[in-house]
């Protein structure tokens, strides 16, 4: 089983994979926890290109083919392979956060689609977890994990309140489009409380998976 987890900056995405992944661990499934942009050795070259703060100059075309390329790398070198062995793979966002960050960043749809086609086919991951957060939570947590130390955040964690909101709008509309796939979590109370939705949405859809 193929499980992304989703959302702005501060909704605690890092914290719920460790998490979800040391459950399923425990449950006895053999399970992989991997990121994007990374995840595979040239994808985590890429990474480095893409969150550069240097890198603010970097139009969004350029960074949905930067992310396009890391994307097909880590789908061909990192996940089909683990899925093929029978691991359920846990990945920190996916082709949804193209959708949401580039979007928002005004890149046309067309292009985000025709991309997300090349890169990653008909690969779509089985459930995608999109945790929620107001932008003025998420900024206040992604600042007390910084601190004063500015040079520490990278080139999204330094856009305006405005483009964060932008983002956290085009992941509400994902989620909306696509029920079926998408699940909304309400990532704005402790860690606790959103583990405890997170496991909600997991355990029945990967008991069914195991049914399979």
């Amino acid at each position: 089983m193929f499980i992304t987890l989703e959302g702005g900056e501060g909704a605690g995405k890092s914290t719920q994979i460790r998490r979800l992944g040391a459950h399923l661990a425990a449950e006895g499934l053999s399970v992989v926890m991997t990121r994007e942009p990374g995840g595979s050795v040239l994808a985590e070259q890429i990474r480095t290109l893409l969150l550069a703060p240097g890198a603010s100059d970097m139009d969004a075309t350029t960074q949905a083919l930067l992310f396009a390329a890391a994307r097909r790398d880590h789908l061909t070198a990192t996940i089909l392979p683990a899925l093929r062995c029978g691991a359920v793979v846990i990945c920190d966002r996916f082709m949804d956060s193209t959708r949401a960050y580039q979007g928002a960043g005004g890149l046309d749809p067309a292009v985000i689609h025709t991309l997300e086609g090349i890169a990653i086919g008909s690969h779509l991951p089985d459930l995608t977890l999109i945790l929620d957060v107001p932008v003025e939570v998420g900024m206040a947590r992604a600042a007390t994990r910084h601190g004063a130390a500015l040079a520490s955040y990278d080139r999204f964690e330094r856009q305006t309140s405005a483009f964060h909101a932008r983002v956290r709008d085009h992941f509400r509309a994902i989620a909306e489009n696509e029920p079926e796939r998408c699940v909304l979590v309400d990532a704005s109370g402790t860690p606790d409380d959103t583990f405890a939705a997170v496991k909600a949405a997991v355990m029945p859809r990967l008991a069914a998976w195991e049914e399979r």
